[in-house]
């Protein structure tokens, strides 16, 4: 049962914290409560003790009177009696104190007479009126009474009346009973009609209080509203705009600041609508333009291809410089169609054209085929190959597009690798299957892994591009990455070479959590919780080299 109310209490906090960081209505309402519950228990509290001060100092002003008048009153009577042994005396002092309730008009107003420690006449005994013991009387009155014998001593009590505890007003004075010698004189006079008094008080303010926080509340909340229903409009236009629906507007009312505000929010998302759509035409311009362009050109590239394959075959039979010429022109070709190709490949993503054909393959057999193609590039390297793989790699995944990532992650390090081995590792986890790709070559400066996946962007921009292809590669390659819902990323540092990684998911929905395969050597320094969905994450490590790239960068 304990365990069950916790957990509601539990989710109950949550609920709570939850409205008070999304909601400003709740916040602004629950603070007005809160302020106005502090500020009525305060007010209330003080009023409520300086009325309650104001009836005890009244109460204790008339019975002091009265009891000096009784005091007086009961020492006449003991001066007065005819008959003085102790007997006698006895029955007095207990007329005087039955007679002082009906005289005083209240019944419960007692008397207690009572033989001091100082006195030495034979004892009369303690006399008190019906309903009231001695026992009430503290020792600290009794000891005032008996230092200062000729004044009045007050003090406040509680004492029984009814069952019910109420303070009272003890006042103690001294009176002379001939052949008894002095005796303390106590009256009690209990703060019953107070205490209602007090009781109606305090139920007013709770009431008046509670009424009060109720109508601060529903004054906060109807004027929350006033200025939240608005500001909730902005939000969702806002959020129907960003998810593409542009022409949808806040609707104008009135002409105070909220109107303003929806007018000046309407004229910021016309002038909005009209720059996206300006852009929009001209992202379809150039994206027509690239692929008219690159379509156009594949008809006089075929007759200059044909053209190129016959110079270059007869290269034997020209001059040298012919040959060379011929070579030269052969190789550039090469580039050219390559080049064309990416283009195409590019236009292709930019246009939204672009579409997977998965299915469940080994990450290993993949890399295995990219390595036998590249072999002969090694050899002319002098860079060997080596690859690490235990276990199997399987994901869903189109194994043209993944091979195309693989293939320019290995041909790259092998241009840079400058005669160092390249090492291939092939790991998988629970969520995520991963490739790496690390060279010893001539790595990359610091800023470099966050911009090797721009499109033609070259770590040298001095140096000729005649080796590592057109310089879209690894935008393509990060474009087919994020296809998959995967990622792509880059450390390097000079002189100690680089590493790219592909992570791809296991399964197709399920985000992945972390990559199997380190991407620095220390990737305890660097962090290796990886970015997931679009945002951009970059950590470093104590050197400040690990860049980790956002896969869905360059996405259209």
């Amino acid at each position: 049962m304990r365990g069950r109310l916790g957990r509601s209490l539990v989710r109950a906090g949550r609920a709570v914290v939850h409205a008070w960081l999304r909601s400003l209505h709740f916040r602004v309402v629950a603070a007005t409560v809160l302020l106005g519950t502090l500020v009525a228990l305060g007010l209330g509290t003080y009023m409520y003790h300086r009325i309650a001060d104001g009836l005890v100092s009244r109460a204790t002003s008339l019975t002091q009177q009265e009891a000096l008048t009784q005091r007086d009153n009961a020492q006449g009577q003991f001066n007065n009696a005819t008959q003085t042994d102790l007997t006698s005396l006895r029955l007095l002092a207990q007329q005087i104190a039955g007679s002082v309730g009906p005289r005083v008009g209240d019944q419960s107003v007692g008397v207690i007479i009572e033989r001091p420690a100082d006195n030495t006449f034979p004892p009369m005994g303690t006399v008190s009126s019906a309903g009231i013991s001695p026992s009430i009387v503290p020792a600290k009155i009794k000891a005032a009474v008996y230092h200062d014998p000729t004044h009045l001593q007050i003090q406040i009590i509680s004492m029984s009346v009814d069952g019910k505890r109420v303070p009272a007003v003890l006042v103690g004075s001294r009176v002379n009973i001939p052949n008894a010698g002095e005796y303390d004189y106590y009256l009690v006079s209990p703060m019953i009609a107070e205490s209602q008094m007090l009781g109606i008080v305090k139920t007013a303010f709770g009431l008046g209080g509670l009424a009060l926080v109720l109508l601060l509340a529903g004054i906060a909340y109807v004027v929350t509203r006033m200025v939240v229903t608005p500001v909730r409009s902005a939000a969702h236009v806002a959020e129907r705009l960003s998810a593409g629906a542009l022409n949808e507007r806040m609707q104008v009312s009135g002409e105070d600041d909220l109107a303003r505000l929806a007018m000046s929010f309407n004229a910021m998302a016309d002038s909005l609508q009209r720059q996206i759509r300006q852009l929009e035409d001209l992202s379809k311009l150039q994206q027509r333009f690239t692929s008219d362009v690159s379509h156009e050109l594949r008809t006089p590239l075929t007759t200059i291809r044909m053209a190129v394959d016959m110079i270059y075959a007869s290269r034997e039979d020209f001059a040298a410089p012919v040959a060379r010429s011929a070579e030269l022109l052969s190789r550039e070709l090469d580039r050219f169609e390559s080049l064309l190709t990416d283009l195409l490949e590019i236009s292709r993503f930019d246009a939204g054209a672009t579409a997977l054909k998965t299915e469940p393959e080994d990450l290993r057999e993949v890399v295995t085929r990219v390595m036998d193609a590249t072999q002969t590039l090694a050899a002319a390297n002098n860079v060997r190959l080596r690859l690490h793989a235990r276990k199997p790699a399987v994901a869903p995944m189109d194994s043209r597009r993944i091979e195309r990532i693989v293939r320019n992650l290995i041909v790259n390090a092998v241009e840079h690798a400058e005669g160092h081995p390249v090492d291939i590792t092939v790991s998988a986890n629970a969520t995520a299957v991963a490739v790496a790709v690390r060279d010893y070559g001539v790595g990359l400066r610091p800023g470099d892994p966050s911009m090797v996946f721009n499109r033609f962007w070259r770590a040298d921009p001095a140096r000729a591009r005649t080796t590592g292809g057109t310089g879209l590669g690894l935008s393509i390659s990060l474009e087919d990455a994020a296809l998959h819902d995967g990622w792509l990323q880059a450390w390097g540092e000079p002189g100690k070479g680089a590493c790219f990684r592909l992570t791809l998911p296991v399964r197709a929905g399920v985000p992945i959590r972390r990559s199997p395969v380190t991407l620095s050597p220390d990737d305890s320094e660097a962090g290796v919780a990886m970015p997931t969905g679009n945002s951009l994450t970059i950590g470093t490590s104590a050197a400040g080299r690990i860049d980790l790239i956002d896969p869905t960068r360059g996405m259209r």
